[in-house]
C-alpha cells in the first residue's frame, strides 16, 4: 500500500474512553506520520480533547454517535442495541465500506467480535474467527490464538487456529514454515481433553504444506518461545494473557521494592539501572498491546480494555501494520491455500 493507511477509531470503547483513544492516536500519529484517522465518538466528549492535538485534528475526519457499547453488555444486548448506530459498529463499518483501512477498539471483546463478524462475515472456510496476538519471548516473539474471542473448541475449529496462526506467522515473523503447537496440559499424546488430542492428531497426519506441528507445548513454553505459533480455545487463551500480564507487572513491583530497600541496593541499582531499564521495556505488556481477528473479511484489531495512551498507540501501529503490509490478504491467500476437505471431521469436544 503506498497510499496513507487510514486507522478507524471507535473512541468511546475501554474502560477509559476518550481519554487514552484520543492521546494514543496522537501518540501513533507521531509514530506514524502518514497515517489518517476516521474517529467515531460522542462530539462532546470526543472534540475537545482532538482540539488539545492540532496535528491529529489536520488528519482526522469525525462522525458523532450517540450510542456506546458498554464493556459489561453481552454480544447479543450490543447488537440489538448498537447495530448501524454505535461508535464501534461505525467505526467497523467504515472498514467495511473501505473509508478506512483498519478498525481499532478497546472495546467489549466479545461485542467486538459479534459485531466485525456480523458486518464484515467470515473469509470462506472459516467458521469462527480468532484474536491472534504477538506474545514476547526468550526467542523473540510468537504468535497466541484464540486469545478470547471464543470460548470452547471443537479438533476442527483448533485446526483452523493452527492454519490461520501459520498463516500470520508466515507473513508477521517472516517464517517459510512456522511451528506450530497445541496448548495442552503435558507433552505426552496421551494427556488432555479429546478435542486437543483429535486436533493433535489430525495436524500430524495431515502434514500440511505451510505449517509444521511441533505437538503439545505447556505454558511454560508460552515465554521460552518453543514454538512459532501456540493454538489453544478462547478461555484458557485469555486467561493465559491475563496471568501473564499480570505476572509482568508484579515483577517489575518486586524489582522496585528491592532496588529502594538498602543503601547499597540504591546504589548497586545506579550501576544497573540500564540493565533494569532494557528489563522493564521487555516487561511492558503495553508494547504489544493488539491482538487481530483472523478469519474476518477486513481488518480488525482490539486493544486491551485497561490500557493507557501507549499501549493504545500500540495497538493502532499494528493495526497500521497489519493494512500497510496487506497482511490479511495474504492471510486470506494462505488459508483458502490451505484448505482440507479430505480431514475427517472433528468429533465433539469432551475430557477423559
Amino acid at each position: 500500500m503506498t497510499r496513507p493507511v487510514t486507522i478507524a477509531l471507535d473512541a468511546m470503547g475501554g474502560d477509559h474512553g476518550p481519554s487514552v483513544v484520543i492521546p494514543g492516536a496522537a501518540l501513533m500519529l507521531e509514530r506514524r506520520p502518514d497515517c489518517r484517522f476516521v474517529i467515531f465518538g460522542d462530539e462532546k466528549q470526543v472534540l475537545p480533547l482532538i482540539d488539545q492535538h492540532p496535528k491529529l485534528k489536520a488528519v482526522t475526519t469525525f462522525h458523532h454517535t450517540e450510542v456506546s457499547v458498554k464493556m459489561d453488555d453481552k454480544p447479543s444486548q450490543a447488537l440489538r442495541y448498537g447495530r448501524y448506530k454505535s461508535s464501534m459498529w461505525r467505526a467497523i463499518d467504515a472498514t467495511k465500506t473501505g473509508e478506512a483501512d483498519v478498525t481499532v477498539s478497546a472495546g467489549n471483546t466479545g461485542a467486538l467480535m459479534a459485531m466485525s463478524k456480523f458486518c464484515l462475515k467470515s473469509m470462506p472456510q472459516v467458521d469462527r474467527p480468532a484474536l491472534a496476538g504477538l506474545w514476547p519471548t526468550a526467542r523473540g516473539e510468537s504468535i497466541v490464538l484464540d486469545l478470547g474471542a471464543t470460548i470452547g473448541a471443537d479438533a476442527r475449529h483448533l485446526v483452523d487456529l493452527a492454519v490461520m496462526g501459520a498463516a500470520m506467522a508466515r507473513v508477521v515473523l517472516d517464517l517459510d514454515r512456522p511451528t506450530v503447537g497445541l496448548l495442552n496440559v503435558g507433552v505426552e499424546e496421551i494427556k488432555g481433553v479429546e478435542a486437543v488430542k483429535e486436533a493433535g492428531r489430525i495436524l500430524r497426519e495431515s502434514d500440511l504444506p505451510h505449517l509444521a506441528y511441533h505437538g503439545f507445548v505447556e505454558g511454560d513454553d508460552l515465554g521460552k518461545g518453543t514454538v512459532d505459533v501456540v493454538v489453544t480455545e478462547g478461555f484458557t487463551g485469555n486467561i493465559a494473557l491475563k496471568t501473564a500480564e499480570g505476572t509482568a507487572k508484579q515483577i517489575a513491583e518486586y524489582l522496585r521494592a528491592a532496588m529502594g530497600r538498602s543503601v547499597m541496593s540504591k546504589i548497586g541499582y545506579l550501576f544497573a539501572r540500564g540493565a533494569f531499564a532494557a528489563l522493564k521495556d521487555k516487561l511492558d505488556p503495553r508494547k504489544s498491546n493488539g491482538g487481530v481477528f483472523l478469519g474476518l473479511e477486513g481488518i480488525v484489531v482490539k486493544s486491551h480494555g485497561g490500557t493507557d495512551a501507549i499501549g493504545f498507540a500500540s495497538a493502532a501501529e499494528l493495526g497500521y501494520e497489519m493494512a500497510r503490509e496487506d497482511l490479511m490478504a495474504k492471510v486470506r491467500e494462505m488459508v483458502a491455500a490451505s484448505t482440507r476437505p479430505e480431514l475427517p471431521a472433528a468429533q465433539p469436544a469432551e475430557t477423559e
